[in-house]
């Protein structure tokens, strides 16, 4: 299995945040790879994400407007895609204005994280973890206590 991260804005090395995310790719055993390029204005940022799909990935979009399920629920949601024959799932993380409506409408899932403002870089190191334990969870690995 293989996720990609498309993400708007880079990640400084060594930063704190570049830590956490290196740790979760590391500990990950779905081939996890990052994508990212430096903020622009939204119609670029928007572009970059959508020509940065691969083929036949399932999208997920991270909005504030998606729906907030549980990891169980995402795990699921994931593991489903997988058993109908999906080989990559991809993120798409938005800069500052968010998501245009062109990227939500190529989405399988638009996903929240809730209602708070998260930093790009920071929301990179909980969606890292979060693909981690979606990895446990499909493995019934005790990572994950319900």
């Amino acid at each position: 299995m293989k996720a990609t991260i498309i993400a708007i804005g880079k990640c400084k090395s060594g930063s704190p945040e570049a830590a956490i995310i290196a740790e979760y790719v590391k500990r990950s055993s779905w081939d996890l790879v990052i994508k990212e390029k430096d903020n622009s204005n939204q119609q670029d940022e928007a572009k970059f994400l959508q020509e940065s799909i691969p083929h036949g990935a399932k999208v997920v979009v991270l909005d504030e407007r998606g729906v907030n399920i549980s990891s169980v629920e995402l795990a699921q949601k994931a593991e489903n895609w997988i058993l109908n024959g999906c080989s990559e799932i991809c993120f798409l993380i938005g800069g500052a204005d968010g998501h245009l409506q062109s990227t939500r409408d190529k989405a399988d899932l638009i996903l929240s994280f809730g209602k708070l403002t998260l930093p790009h870089i920071l929301m990179r190191a909980v969606l890292t973890e979060q693909i981690y334990r979606i990895q446990t969870i499909i493995a019934h690995h005790p990572y994950h206590r319900v």
